[in-house]
């Protein structure tokens, strides 16, 4: 009985994302030697931890031990230090370059900032020398070579700063209305471009946007603002993104069409690297992993997602599964939440429950875009508590916000909790701690 709870334990725990994480390391080791002194390394940490740990659930050791550790480190509060926001301690923790003073991200950091819980192991940031950053700028692709795989094929030699990092989150979020409207209140001339200028002024106006999530005035008074600010006055360290949009002497301009298909293009490699995360490079994944996607960054606690999951294996016995384009037309109609949810008010009274016709007509009502019936019956068959047909408004929508905000937005304590969770060491302690907990 104890080797077969031990056994079902050490296989819980070879998911664990952080012994994933230990797994990559590994995979990417040149050397054999190295790999076979790494597994060695950390069959011994997996064994020492597990034993500590069940010593550690037989006997109590005091309060001393009982501590909980968490991913990201509150900054202590002094006399003249602001609290950091979510969004900046996620920066932080991501962020692996820094070029005088100043932290920067690289690409393959914000990708995995979006899609990962937590950030690669590393010591310390690597120190860029402005020679560094010019050769990687000098390699920047042109724009004209628009691709949908840009930030992997730029990877880790390009920089993104604080600002860009919560321009590009929203650019995530939002659907392709808003950024138009953003163009024509600087499209001075009419023609559908922006100069550089004008760009990093929208880019400022987005992260104060992002960063207080104010109401309207707030932005039509940093347009006020920023409108009238002198270009000498606007100095700013030039990045990767500056530089594949506006060239290498910051002269050329940057059309809405191509913008758009920039803004397509980062979203469907995002939603990209979710969809193949789950499917291990097949072309469909299952109806379980797709509500598994749906319920990430959600307030939705680890136990009650495994009972939505449960319950879309019982409704759906037999898997059809979801290819990535209609993984990616539900997702990217989740940006459009807001138009969904004043339709919804308009076509039905009191915030009644609707059926799966009521449902897609007001998806094409307010996207213009039709979403496959399997894809609609999936998501009835996760958010459908009684089994009933209907779905109940306001718990889809509240639950579709944050998975869309990815827990930056709100009162979603367990999904804020889900961007602190342990890392390293202390993350696999509390990885096998829970599993001794659920074996019990």
């Amino acid at each position: 009985m104890a080797t077969t709870t031990t056994s079902r334990i050490l296989n819980r725990l070879i998911k664990c994302r952080n012994f994933r994480q230990f797994s990559k390391d590994v995979k990417y080791q040149k050397d054999p030697s190295k790999n076979l002194r790494l597994v060695a390394f950390g069959t011994c940490g997996i064994c020492v931890g597990g034993i500590s740990l069940w010593l550690r659930n037989k006997v109590d050791f005091g309060p001393a031990l009982s501590s909980t550790v968490l991913a990201l480190e509150p900054r202590q509060k002094q006399d003249d230090v602001y609290p950091v926001s979510d969004k900046e301690q996620r920066f932080q923790s991501f962020a692996s370059r820094e070029l005088d003073g100043q932290i920067y991200m690289t690409m393959q950091d914000f990708l995995e900032s979006v899609t990962e819980e937590n950030p690669r192991p590393r010591i310390g940031r690597f120190p860029l020398k402005k020679k560094d950053v010019d050769h990687m700028l000098d390699n920047t692709p042109k724009k004209r070579k628009a691709t949908k795989d840009l930030f992997r094929s730029i990877w880790d030699k390009g920089v993104i700063s604080y600002t860009e990092y919560l321009f590009l989150l929203c650019i995530l979020t939002k659907p392709k209305a808003g950024y138009e409207i953003a163009f024509k209140m600087f499209d001075r001339d009419g023609n559908e471009r922006i100069d550089r200028r004008e760009f990093l002024l929208m880019e400022e106006i987005f992260r104060k946007k992002a960063e207080q999530d104010d109401e309207d005035e707030e932005t039509v008074s940093l347009l006020t603002k920023y409108k009238g600010t002198p270009d000498s006055e606007i100095k700013v360290q030039e990045t990767t993104l500056l530089r594949y949009f506006f060239g290498a002497k910051g002269k050329d301009t940057l059309d809405f069409n191509t913008f758009y298909t920039f803004m397509d293009n980062l979203q469907s490699e995002v939603l990209e690297l979710e969809f193949y995360e789950f499917s291990k490079g097949m072309p469909r994944i299952s109806e379980p992993e797709f509500a598994h996607v749906l319920l990430r960054y959600t307030h939705i606690d680890d136990d009650e997602r495994e009972i939505f999951v449960k319950r879309v294996k019982e409704r759906m016995p037999e898997e059809k599964g979801i290819d990535f384009q209609d993984f990616k037309d539900f997702l990217q109609f989740l940006n459009n939440l807001d138009d969904f949810e004043i339709v919804l008010k308009m076509y039905t009274f009191a915030e009644r429950p609707i059926t799966q016709e009521e449902f897609g007509r007001a998806v094409q009502v307010a996207t213009g875009h039709k979403l496959h019936p399997h894809v609609v019956d999936t998501v009835f068959k996760i958010f459908d508590r009684d089994g009933d047909g209907k779905l109940s408004q306001q718990e889809f929508i509240g639950v579709m916000k944050n998975r869309v905000y990815r827990g930056f937005r709100g009162d979603s304590t367990s999904a804020k909790e889900y961007l602190r969770k342990p890392i390293g060491w202390a993350g696999f302690k509390a990885c096998v701690k829970k599993e001794l907990k659920h074996a019990r």
